[in-house]
């Protein structure tokens, strides 16, 4: 048992024994507690409440997470862990193809590590304990990555750009996929509902668009199975994703907290007054009422973690990919040390090394702006982009071409999902592509001018529509205005403007809704930077 298996198995069984608002799972062994949960096609909806069991100590019976389940992908070229429940001291036999392990169960519960699985034809595992046995069919070796984040990831293919065909033609036995339903909890779970599916039309219109198309394009490259977990909610920050532990650990976690506290305090009073309004309302006539909003309660910091991604840990996987920011962008400056810090948790928990995380850059929303400024968006889209820089194995897909200005959920998602397999192909698998969008290099300013370089270039740059658009140039009275941009060479762009003699900083794309059309002759769009680093609009905000 690796020590981070372990380390979560003690934390589960001692957390058993708490009390806990928690959502969804059930299991007959149980006794029920009020929870709420959510998976629609509409991702924005708010949950309704329910009742619902939840396991309050492992069961005396042989048993499995339900992440493991027939038609499932178990990772390749890895030694993949497998786990559960049994009777306490008794012996526990994994069975796949060649590989059969044994281990004992301690304190009610095992693991073992299958060693090194190769691509094959569909096999079965089996765990067996005493007299029981449990089965799983139709199981294949391939490639399985995580699809996380809020709701761009969560909206499925049915409501993507011009759909029809690309759902009737889905079916593919060699494409797998699993649901992690919307459950919030205030410990780390230990299991969750879920099965896997051969991806077929249904399957894929009901699943992440951003996520399917991701899975296809990496079969089609990579000519093996592929195995998707879709674990995302609509509308959430990136500290409900994050562990209790990790958040703790960093003064940015201290902010959440105390900023969640406020949230909740506040949420009460709004809902005190909105159930007085309530019964306000029924002492009118009919045509006098009007139906009062009710407010939304804050996302709590882990509740995701513990709910939607503790259970599937540490199910063998390739990578992660992620599409998550929107609703920490009033956050910018705090994302830059929570974001990285997200990741830096699930490589941790998930004891593979620093795995492939692959994340989506902000696109282009809200009304385009004719002046040059300052930007929280931008300033979000800067944070992303500099945790690529200073992990390592992290991508991003600049989506700069697909926003649209009056929708937050942009219906183009095959672009998304193409650009990060493109991504995953160089960084997971080490394929000699161009992977990535051009992306700022260096300055220097010369007289009037400023001279910028950029890495992946590919073939070199070029501009898709006209002269180059979005460069903004200011001197030291830091009023930016809008520039001249010309290509030259292959990897540089000299900008300049008649009314900044001596310019100081550049900024490219430096917008809610850049409009932009620098470009790499690979056809990858160009991420947004700056080359100044003035005070931030979101700085200090919490």
């Amino acid at each position: 048992m690796s020590k981070n298996v372990g380390s979560l198995f003690a934390l589960f069984a001692f957390l058993s024994f708490t009390a806990c608002k928690t959502q969804h799972v059930p299991k007959p062994e149980s006794q029920p507690v009020a929870v709420t949960t959510s998976r629609t096609n509409a991702p924005s909806n708010p949950a309704p409440i329910g009742i619902f069991p939840i396991p309050t100590k492992p069961t005396s019976t042989l048993r499995v997470p339900h992440i493991f389940s027939d038609n499932m992908v178990l990772q390749q070229d890895m030694n993949v862990p497998v786990w559960g429940w049994a009777k306490d001291n008794e012996s526990v036999t994994v069975t796949f193809g060649a590989n059969k392990v044994s281990t004992t169960a301690r304190t009610g519960k095992w693991t073992v590590k299958l060693h090194s699985l190769k691509q094959g034809d569909a096999d079965t595992l089996t765990v067996t304990a005493g007299a029981e046995s449990i089965q799983f069919t139709n199981v294949l070796v391939g490639e399985v990555w995580l699809c996380s984040g809020q709701s761009n990831m969560e909206w499925p293919l049915s409501k993507s750009f011009e759909p029809q065909e690309d759902i009737a033609s889905a079916t593919n036995q060699l494409m797998r996929l699993f649901v992690v339903p919307n459950v919030k909890s205030d410990v780390p779970r230990d299991d969750v509902e879920g099965h896997w599916e051969i991806c077929s039309s249904n399957a894929a219109a009901r699943f992440s668009a951003v996520g399917y198309y991701f899975g296809k394009d990496l079969h089609k490259a990579r000519k093996t199975p592929v195995g998707l977990i879709q674990s995302d909610w609509g509308g959430t920050p990136v500290e409900s994703w994050t562990s209790h532990e990790s958040l703790a650990r960093i003064p940015a976690g201290k902010d959440v907290f105390e900023a969640y506290t406020e949230q909740e305090q506040n949420y009460s009073q709004a809902k005190a007054a909105y159930e007085k309004q309530l019964v306000e309302e029924e002492r009118l006539s009919d045509k006098n009422k009007k139906k009062p909003t009710a407010p939304y309660a804050p996302h709590k910091p882990s509740e995701l973690f513990n709910g939607m991604i503790a259970p599937i840990v540490p199910y063998g996987i390739k990578g992660a990919i992620w599409y998550q920011g929107e609703n920490n962008a009033e956050r910018a400056a705090q994302y830059r040390v929570l974001f990285p810090n997200m990741i830096r948790d699930w490589r941790q928990v998930w004891n593979q090394g620093d795995f492939t995380f692959c994340c989506v850059q902000l696109a282009p929303f809200k009304p385009i702006k004719p002046t040059a400024g300052d930007s929280d968006w931008a300033e979000l889209r800067e944070a992303q982009l500099l945790t690529t820089k200073f992990l390592p194995k992290v991508g991003m897909a600049v989506i700069t071409d697909v926003g649209e200005e009056r929708n937050i959920h942009p219906a183009k998602k095959a672009p998304v999902g193409g650009r990060l397999a493109l991504a995953a192909r160089a960084l997971a698998y080490g394929d000699k592509i161009v992977y990535s969008g051009p992306v700022y290099k260096s300055v220097r300013f010369q007289d009037d001018k400023a001279f910028l370089k950029f890495d992946h270039v590919g073939k070199g740059l070029t501009t898709h529509g006209g002269a180059l658009k979005s460069f903004a140039i200011c001197d030291s009275n830091k009023k930016w205005v809008w520039a001249i941009a010309d290509i030259e060479g292959t990897d540089t762009v000299v900008v300049s403007s008649p009314n900044v003699e001596n310019p100081i900083a550049v900024r490219f794309g430096w917008a809610d809704y850049p409009v932009v059309n620098l470009w790499n002759r690979e056809g990858l769009p160009a991420s947004p930077f700056r080359t100044d680093n003035f005070p931030m609009i979101t700085e200090g905000k919490k």
